[in-house]
């Protein structure tokens, strides 16, 4: 079921056979090097794509979904709408990750404003985080082209983070 697309991307819900072009991802220590857990086996992925499959259980309208590339059909990453609980405050965060043979072609970005859109306009969400590892430049920058403000810097279990956000208008 597609939850949304934009100019170039197709946003659906995922499917059992999506493992395979996820599991590409999960593994690829360059791809995931900002994230606390590193490259992932097949079997934690296949775990994670599990609870895509059945989303998330007290917000069903929130999760991850696939990203598919429509000019060429190709799934070429994750993205959605997180729930987290930050300092005993609910959020919802911009979350994405792209195959490394797209970056640097604005795709990020585009899934992002197509998100923030979504979360807006249709889940009339009023307030959108994104969690960025203090190192990662090209997440940084997408959050500023959405209109992200950076909010705090900080640490938790996971290791140092920025807080960006940006409210609904």
């Amino acid at each position: 079921m597609e939850i949304f697309e934009t100019e170039r991307v197709r946003l659906r819900h995922f499917v059992p056979g999506d493992l395979d072009a996820l599991y590409a991802l999960y593994s690829d220590p360059e791809i995931r090097q900002f994230y606390p857990d590193g490259t992932l086996s097949y079997e934690a992925t296949r775990e994670e794509l599990e609870w895509f499959l059945h989303g998330h259980p007290r917000h069903p309208e929130l999760g991850l979904w696939a990203m598919i590339h429509k000019p060429t059909g190709r799934f070429i990453g994750r993205s959605g709408l997180l729930p987290w609980t930050i300092d005993r405050r609910d959020e919802v965060e911009v979350a994405y990750m792209l195959d490394k043979a797209f970056w640097g072609q604005g795709l990020a970005t585009e899934v992002a404003q197509g998100l923030v859109r979504h979360g807006f306009e249709t889940l009339g969400l009023r307030r959108l985080i994104a969690l960025v590892h203090p190192h990662n430049e090209p997440s940084i920058k997408v959050a500023h082209r959405i209109n992200m403000e950076l909010e705090r810097v900080g640490e938790d279990e996971q290791g140092p983070f920025q807080l960006f956000a940006i409210a609904a208008p």
